[in-house]
């Protein structure tokens, strides 16, 4: 029989300390959406199943948990991505002609962990609706780069995909959904093999284009040699001119950002519709953040907007990002003096932590660092520098 206080796999508590990180970081990062200009939502955590994973793709579906609502007899899922939730809002509860900008903060659940990380990610997440230029992407990456700046997070590096060149390489193919997937997926893991082996009926210029594409990645060059390598179509050069476009911009707001080109990283593939990208740093090894443009997202509400965001999870976030300084408390005791408690509530009242000695108690907590002490000193009660 297991024991009451074990957790399922890849679920845990956080402790003090770390609720602390994190609930500075959230704080932190909403406050900078909003110096952008985005309105925050709480879309709830439970949805009718259909809701959840209409236009999301299969990778999505099989992330969700799923149970029977008792009240309509109706499939429900558990949020594991709050993306479509927010074109959701957009779309249907607030129905604007221009431009939205939303932002979000709270859990999701995954039925497996990718790699080490939680199932139940915090997730932070800012989209932009109604706007299908360049500059929305870019005020996203910017966006993306300042809060994990704002979370001292050093040496950062972005990588830019887009989704359409791929779809520009298997020029208008009709290809089984199964077999996309799986060159995708040895797109996505440039495994050259399975390339080889899942594209084997292509035609030999698609084949050749889809190989070149585990070679395109690093930094400028790689999209001039994508410009030889790859076919000459449309949705390639419109690609590859946006790709040029965003990275100029932000070496210019960002020029300690370094900027790569990754036109492999297939995350998201069925997901996105045009430019996307990842951010890492802080000596992670997986992206702190990722985002991009995904248009179709809200086609299946009825109302197709453009739309391009980002998300990151907070949990994960707050492991790479600065410590922040131990909060400076002022330490009472405690008592029936009525002046003594006015004290007390007014320090509280302007913002100071007080912490009060229970009877038969010292200090306990490891959170706060008291640097100052209540004192009666002739009546009167008084702060002391410890």
């Amino acid at each position: 029989m297991s024991s009451a206080w074990l957790l399922p796999e890849h679920i845990a508590d956080v402790l003090p300390a770390q609720a602390r990180r994190i609930e500075d970081l959230r704080r932190r990062l909403l406050d900078r959406a909003q110096g952008y200009g985005f309105e925050l939502v709480m879309p709830p955590l439970l949805e009718h199943l259909d809701s959840l994973l209409t236009g999301t793709g299969h990778a999505l579906d099989l992330q969700t948990f799923k149970l029977v609502d008792q009240l309509s007899g109706r499939t429900l899922g558990l949020r594991a991505d709050t993306t479509p939730q927010a074109a959701r809002i957009d779309a249907h509860l607030l129905n604007r002609e221009g431009v939205t900008r939303l932002c979000y903060c709270g859990p999701v659940l995954h039925t497996r962990p990718s790699g080490w990380q939680s199932r139940e990610p915090l997730q932070f997440g800012a989209e932009i609706f109604g706007h299908a230029g360049l500059e929305a992407d870019l005020e996203v990456h910017e966006l993306a780069l300042d809060v994990l700046h704002g979370a001292g997070i050093e040496g950062l590096v972005i990588d830019l995909a887009d989704a359409r060149v791929v779809r520009g390489v298997l020029g208008g193919l009709a290809v089984d959904a199964a077999v996309l997937e799986g060159v995708v997926d040895a797109l996505a893991a440039k495994d050259a093999a399975a390339l080889d082996t899942r594209a084997g009926k292509f035609p030999a210029p698609t084949r050749e284009a889809l190989r070149a594409l585990l070679r395109l990645y690093g930094g400028d060059e790689v999209l001039a040699a994508a410009r030889q390598q790859l076919p000459d179509n449309a949705p390639v050069r419109a690609a590859l001119d946006d790709l040029r476009w965003l990275a100029d911009h932000l070496r210019r707001g960002h020029p300690r950002v370094r900027i790569g080109f990754d036109l492999c990283d297939l995350s998201g593939y069925a997901y996105y519709s045009g430019t996307r990208f990842a951010i890492y740093g802080g000596g992670s090894r997986a992206a702190l953040a990722r985002g991009g443009r995904y248009d179709e997202v809200g086609a299946v509400f009825g109302r197709r907007r453009p739309a391009v965001g980002f998300s990151l999870d907070l949990k994960m976030l707050a492991e790479h990002a600065a410590e922040p300084p131990p909060r400076r408390a002022v330490r009472a005791p405690w008592g029936e003096d009525p002046a003594l408690r006015a004290e007390i509530r007014r320090l509280r009242d302007a913002g100071e932590t007080v912490s009060c000695l229970l009877p038969g108690h010292g200090p306990e907590s490891d959170a706060f660092v008291c640097d100052r002490e209540l004192v009666s000193l002739d009546g009167r009660w008084l702060l002391r520098a410890l």
